[in-house]
């Protein structure tokens, strides 16, 4: 009898504890798309991004010229075409940095 009774108790707690967990995970779900969605987010994203597309620019000049002959060539050709590479200054809203 205990164990039919810890089974039981058992089964109603999984059931009842997946539904709350269900239901919380949805609630930290769209809160994490309402923060998403946020227009300062997204912009601070987009900054951040773009601060890293242009320091990794930066860096492949340097590598590029310190460097020199010694890298292998398939090195070299990839750090000349991402410094060629130019990098958009105009983020999705519209704006400018």
């Amino acid at each position: 009898m205990r164990k039919l009774t810890f089974i039981a108790g058992a089964a109603v707690g999984y059931v009842l504890g997946a539904r709350a967990g269900r239901q919380r995970y949805e609630q930290i779900a769209e809160a994490a798309r309402r923060v998403q969605r946020n227009p300062t987010v997204r912009n601070g994203l987009d900054t951040a991004a773009q601060a890293g597309r242009q320091a990794a620019s930066r860096t492949a000049g340097v590598i590029a010229d310190r460097a020199g002959d010694r890298l292998p060539e398939s090195v070299s050709d990839r750090l000349r075409s991402m410094r060629s590479r130019e990098v958009p200054l105009d983020d999705d809203w519209g704006s400018s940095r």
